[in-house]
C-alpha cells in the first residue's frame, strides 16, 4: 500500500493513464502507467484522470463501500473475509465495473455461466457480485476439500480445468500467476 502511494505522489502530474499492476516472485506489487515488455501487467484501472490520487481514492473508497457485502457474504457462506479481499483486490481493485479480455465482469470477475448459475443478473452490482462469488468460492471449497490452491485454480480457470488435470492445477501459466498472487496476498492479510 505505501509502495503505491508513493507511486501516486511521484505520478500526481501525468495525464490520462490506465494503471496496470504487477506481481513479482518475492510478493512485491508494482504499478504503473507504462507496462514493460517481458512482464505479466494487469490493467486495473482504465482512467482519463490527470491524477492518479483520485484513482487511489477510489480504490479506498470501494474498499471501504462494499466491506459490507463482503462481511456480510463470508458469514453467510462461512469464507474467510481475508480471502474474498485478497481475491477482489487480485481480480478488479475493487472496481466493480472492471471487465476482463475474457469477459469477465465485476468486482470478483464473474463469467456469465457462473453469474447465471448462482443468480446474479447484473454482475456490475457490487452485492451480487460479491454474493455470487462467494458462493462459487464456497462450492470450490467443497468440491476441492478446502486445498485452498485447487479453490483458486478452480476459481481462475474454472472447475472443469482443475478436475480435467486430476485435481491439480492445470498447466495455464495465467492460472499458476493467479493462485501465487491471491496466496501472497492472503498470507499478508492474516
Amino acid at each position: 500500500m505505501i509502495r503505491f502511494l508513493c507511486l501516486i505522489v511521484l505520478s500526481i502530474n501525468v495525464s490520462h493513464a490506465d494503471v496496470y499492476k504487477r506481481t513479482d516472485d518475492q510478493g512485491r506489487v508494482y504499478y504503473t502507467d507504462a507496462p514493460k515488455k517481458g512482464f505479466k501487467y494487469k490493467r486495473i484501472i482504465r482512467t482519463r484522470s490527470k491524477n492518479y490520487a483520485r484513482a487511489f481514492k477510489k480504490i479506498v473508497s470501494n474498499k471501504k463501500k462494499y466491506a459490507p457485502y463482503i462481511t456480510a457474504a463470508a458469514n453467510k457462506y462461512k469464507v474467510d473475509e481475508k480471502l474474498l479481499h485478497a481475491v477482489i483486490q487480485t481480480e478488479s481493485a475493487y472496481d466493480e465495473k472492471a471487465i476482463s479480455p475474457a469477459g469477465a465482469v465485476g468486482l470478483m470477475q464473474l463469467m456469465p455461466a457462473t453469474a447465471k448459475r448462482y443468480g446474479v443478473r447484473n454482475r456490475k452490482n457490487g452485492k451480487q457480485n460479491i454474493e455470487g462469488g462467494t458462493h462459487y468460492l464456497k462450492d470450490l471449497t467443497k468440491m476441492f476439500n478446502s486445498n485452498l490452491k485447487l479453490v483458486l485454480a478452480g476459481y481462475n480457470a474454472g472447475e472443469g480445468a482443475v478436475k480435467k488435470y486430476h485435481n491439480s492445477i492445470p498447466p495455464y501459466p495465467e492460472t499458476h500467476d493467479y493462485v501465487r498472487k491471491v496466496m501472497k496476498l492472503y498470507r499478508s492479510l492474516k
